[in-house]
């Protein structure tokens, strides 16, 4: 029996110039994005997913207070009510990766997670902050998250989230397995070097040691602040057995998609008993800080 669910992933260059004022780059990022939102609905996409930080460039690569102006609330702020509206007018769950405020001075790199009906469900916020050179000033910008690993029940399937340099990270991609996460979405903004061999390995071999499907999205193009490499794209989607089933471009914005056969899941770990044979009890080493 068939469990088929349409899933969907933006993946975009910046719209305009970062010299323009914050308010131009974020109305240019989200009119970008709407284009593909609304080929997405055409298409009937039911689960869609934008990338990191979407109504911003990648600002980490330098240490700025400006870009603390793309701070907006979650779930109060304009961006969430926007797709919150279409999200009820398309019948599409959307996860949005925003840069949350959540009191001043206190930010996250967050995705908020809206159910097909608008519905806002919650939100994840990124574990993992990178503060290493060149480029990746993360810690200046946002604080580790503090809401752990949650799985949330949309209407087509079991979402979990793990943002960008998450995905490096294997113990919480295992969290969301337990959680129940059926597919889980990993909004990145991602430069070619050291990176892009893994960019193929690491979320594939999630997918296998958790049984899941992943969906990993990432930017396209050469942006400022960030001037040192290129966004190379290639946001794909993989199953349980870890085999790519879409995958877009290096170079354009797109909208990447692709049919997940959510029935996939049981048939997999029936064949492999990773969960069963798990031994929690000799992994107390993994919790030592």
């Amino acid at each position: 029996m068939t469990q088929i669910v349409k899933c969907g992933l933006i993946q975009t260059s910046l719209a305009c110039s970062v010299d323009e004022p914050l308010e131009t780059i974020r109305s240019a990022n989200l009119e970008k994005v709407m284009v593909y939102l609304d080929q997405a609905g055409r298409e009937g996409v039911q689960i869609l997913c934008l990338q990191e930080v979407c109504t911003a460039p990648y600002f980490c690569a330098e240490q700025d207070t400006r870009w603390y102006g793309f701070v907006e609330r979650i779930p109060d702020g304009p961006t969430v009510r926007l797709m919150q509206e279409q999200a009820r007018r398309h019948r599409m769950v959307i996860v949005l990766p925003l840069y949350e405020e959540d009191v001043t001075g206190i930010y996250y790199n967050t995705a908020a997670v809206i159910d097909a009906d608008g519905t806002y469900l919650g939100k994840y916020r990124k574990n993992h902050i990178p503060h290493c050179a060149p480029g990746f000033w993360e810690k200046f910008y946002f604080r580790p998250g503090n809401l752990g690993y949650p799985v949330f029940a949309t209407a087509y399937a079991k979402v979990g989230v793990y943002i960008c340099y998450d995905r490096h990270f294997p113990e919480g991609a295992r969290a969301l397995g337990l959680a129940g996460a059926e597919i889980v979405f990993n909004p990145s903004a991602t430069v070619a070097g050291l990176s892009e061999h893994l960019w193929k390995l690491e979320q594939p071999a999630h997918a296998v040691a958790n049984a899941y499907f992943v969906g990993a999205i990432n930017r396209v193009g050469v942006e400022a602040p960030w001037n040192i490499g290129q966004f190379y794209g290639q946001s794909y989607f993989c199953d349980p057995r870890g085999q790519f089933l879409a995958m877009g471009s290096r170079d354009n914005s797109e909208l990447v998609t692709a049919e997940l056969d959510l029935a996939m899941i049981r048939q997999v770990r029936n064949v492999w008993q990773f969960y069963r044979d798990r031994r929690p009890d000799t992994y107390a080493l993994l919790v030592q800080p």
